[in-house]
């Protein structure tokens, strides 16, 4: 049974569709074309377009009903990997992606948080070496991931007060970590098992602060002063991981597929020293994800393959960071792949249904807007070539 349509199909499914975990993933770092027979390379492109919107909440005296508009703007994602087989046992591979980011805007029609934006960009380049233990089904693969990173935040609304328009900047900054895994091989009838650790990358950020005037005081005799404004180091700890990807065959043109991805998004900490100092608090606090995938794919002939899978994140709390308004998913994803000679060509397109969220702050927390409703669209088209 051969096992490239597997890859074709559901690498497809994983990248189209926005994973949104912790609010900020779109990509969850798999490692499909390291597993592909001979030597390999593929460009991968998708688009998303997010719906989340929703009203804001009553917050002292301002009413609530005010639209927050369209919270998470649509983006485009692109991804390229070489996987070269070195002899029987050896083999290297190098993937770009671009696993975290964010693109958040409260339309100036809220007035809780009219204003209030994030821009979060990422770029991974990992190399993986990948060795097949001799005279058995075993292998280990490891490398090293170089990760750029940069971004910008502003608060804005009567929930911030006097902090409201609060801005934050980040230089680009490059780091590194390192991943680590095993795995068990059957070819013979489509199995496969992989397991692998991926590191915490830690960023250290020249940031730059500004904000208005801070009056501790009130209307006193103290002046207000530029409490906000500096330059200071910061630093950010993209989450350590675990990814389990499977694969069986069911019959001689059909298998299964699927996957399960731990984040450790509590660790993801954006916390500034001028606005710490001046609130006692950060941007974001979020919660550990599990993210569980299940899907088939079936050969209808030589050049067709088609595949189905559903994703699931369990929700948790509703009161979320306005900076990462989504809470848990459920997605359903389809694919089309057809194969010419050692070409391959992928097209997919994913559903999301996205948890009711309530944007927050505070402790206890201040519910600022409910979004209901929400979902997600993703497309995208890989293309595959085996030499």
């Amino acid at each position: 049974m051969k096992r490239i349509y597997f890859v074709g199909a559901a690498s497809v499914l994983f990248s189209t569709g926005p994973l949104l975990a912790g609010g900020v993933e779109r990509s969850g770092q798999f490692l499909g074309p390291l597993f592909e027979d001979g030597n390999y390379v593929e460009l991968s492109f998708a688009h998303v377009s997010p719906g989340v919107k929703g009203l804001d909440r009553s917050l002292g005296p301002a009413p609530g009903g005010a639209s927050t508009g369209n919270v998470l703007e649509s983006y485009n994602d692109w991804g390229l990997a070489y996987k070269q087989q070195l002899n029987k046992q050896w083999s290297v591979a190098v993937m770009f992606d671009q696993p975290f980011g964010a693109d958040v805007l409260y339309a100036s029609s809220s007035v809780n948080l009219g204003g209030t934006s994030a821009n979060i960009s990422s770029q991974n380049v990992t190399g993986i070496v990948r060795y097949e233990i001799p005279n058995s089904s075993f292998g280990v693969h490891g490398g090293l991931r170089v990760s750029r990173a940069d971004g910008n935040v502003t608060l804005g609304g009567v929930a911030f007060d006097s902090i409201s328009g609060y801005h934050l900047s980040t230089d680009r900054d490059m780091a590194y970590g390192w991943l680590a895994g095993a795995s068990w091989e059957r070819p013979e009838i489509g199995a496969r098992v992989a397991l692998t650790y991926n590191s915490a990358v830690e960023h250290e950020f020249q940031a730059v602060e500004a904000g208005p005037l801070v009056d501790f005081d009130g209307p006193g005799s103290a002046p207000a002063l530029p409490l906000l404004d500096g330059t200071s180091m910061l630093k950010v700890s993209t989450p350590k991981s675990w990814n389990l990807e499977f694969q069986t065959g069911v019959s001689k043109n059909t298998l299964i597929f699927g996957s399960v991805r731990w984040a450790d998004w509590s660790s993801f900490r954006i916390d500034p020293v001028r606005l710490w100092q001046v609130t006692g608090g950060g941007l974001v606090d979020l919660d550990d994800t599990i993210t569980y995938t299940l899907g088939v794919g079936h050969r209808f002939s030589d050049r067709w393959s088609g595949a189905v899978s559903f994703s699931f994140e369990e929700a948790g709390s509703k009161e979320v960071s306005p900076l990462a308004p989504t809470n848990g998913y459920k997605s359903v994803g389809l694919a089309a792949i057809y194969t010419q000679g050692k070409m391959r060509i992928t097209t997919g397109i994913t559903y999301v249904s996205i948890g009711n969220a309530w944007p927050s702050i505070g402790t206890p927390a201040t519910v600022l807007a409910d979004l209901d409703d929400s979902h997600a669209w993703g497309v995208g088209v890989k293309i595959g070539f085996n030499f």
